[in-house]
Order: structure tokens, then C-alpha cells, then sequence
């Protein structure tokens, strides 16, 4: 639940003993988000966004954000 309860599982765990291979990995954003977009569009396209963020989990803007860097890193 906290970076001081994940510090102490790593220093009490073997770590060779588990199996991290259904792991996923993450990407951390550090970069300041200081730009605000507004867009207009179909209803239909914000609900499926929720729909997508709903079953992974994460909030709708950071969805968003990922979908534009894989298109545009696509190139």
C-alpha cells in the first residue's frame, strides 16, 4: 500500500522464488502535464474510452495520453 511497505516485502522476500513472468510491465510519466486539450466529439467515442478504462483500470486522461504517444510513436 505504500513505498515503505513494498521497501520491507523486498528486504523479507527471496525474490528468485516467485514467478514474475505473468507480470506487465509499467511505464512511469514524469513529464509535467501543463497543457490542457479540449475536443469536440461523438458521444460514442468518451464511452468507449470509459468502457476500456474501466476493464484496465487506470483513469481516462492517462488512457487518452497512451492512446496519442502509440499513435504518434507509430510514425
Amino acid at each position: 500500500m505504500s513505498d515503505e511497505e513494498a521497501e520491507r516485502f523486498v528486504d523479507q522476500v527471496d525474490l528468485t522464488d516467485l514467478d514474475l513472468s505473468g507480470g506487465t510491465m509499467m511505464r512511469f510519466a514524469f513529464d509535467r502535464k501543463d497543457t490542457q486539450v479540449n475536443l469536440r466529439m461523438p458521444k460514442s467515442l468518451p464511452d468507449a474510452v470509459k468502457e476500456r478504462v474501466k476493464a484496465r483500470g487506470i483513469a481516462d486522461q492517462r488512457f487518452i495520453r497512451e492512446t496519442l504517444e502509440k499513435a504518434l510513436s507509430r510514425g
